[in-house]
């Protein structure tokens, strides 16, 4: 694959595990355009997590369109784009465990699943996944920190539920490239030495997608 036929970094992680500021970082370094997750202008969000049974569905519809807007804007330019969250992560993650959690009715949750399936078939995978693998006080203190009032009443309960998901996916995807990255070890945020190193894994894993 030649430079110029990657066009679709994402980065995938768990609420709080610092995608956006890795995206930001690399984008700067690489010279990527950034499709952001649509949070502050989301119409959900808030009522979301005031209500999660409520509005369980609308929320996770929105973000399947969305991010399916975004894969098809990407596939169809001529930029590389990195992505902020995956629409694997939406479907593999958010939705089944809203689901199990009795916050999606079952109509719903086989609704939404089907929409995804038929959205994937119509598009490509990343050529690579960057996944910030986090522990939870990790993602409590990161979330904290940047003290959005809808986050406020998120549960210890709830983000547990989540990482377990994302550990199983990880193990099992096969789709594409994949790059591992533990974002209790690293500060990239604050510290030089450790954003560069992340830029020197990427950059050799996308040297390896020249070939």
């Amino acid at each position: 694959m030649k430079n110029s036929e990657i066009r679709h970094i994402a980065i995938a992680g768990n609420i709080g595990a610092g995608k956006t500021t890795l995206c930001e970082h690399l984008a700067k370094h690489f010279g990527w355009d950034v499709h952001y997750e649509s949070t502050d202008n989301n119409p959900y969000l808030s009522d979301f997590y005031t209500d999660m049974q409520r509005w369980s569905f609308n929320l996770q519809v929105y973000f399947l369109n969305n991010r399916y807007r975004q894969i098809l804007n990407i596939q169809n330019g001529d930029r590389t784009v990195i992505q902020d969250r995956t629409i694997y992560e939406d479907a593999h993650i958010f939705a089944p465990n809203l689901h199990d959690m009795g916050l999606m009715p079952t109509r719903d949750f086989e609704n939404y699943s089907d929409l995804f399936e038929l959205m994937m078939s119509q598009v490509k995978p990343p050529d690579l996944l960057i996944y910030l693998k986090a522990s939870i006080p990790t993602l409590v203190s990161h979330i904290q920190s940047r003290g959005r009032d809808y986050e406020g009443s998120m549960s210890l309960d709830y983000l547990k539920r989540l990482n377990e998901r994302y550990e199983t996916w990880i193990d099992g995807y096969t789709d594409g490239n994949l790059l591992v990255i533990n974002a209790d070890d690293i500060d990239f945020k604050n510290n030089p030495a450790d954003l560069g190193k992340i830029i020197n894994n990427v950059s050799g894993e996308l040297h390896g997608l020249f070939q």
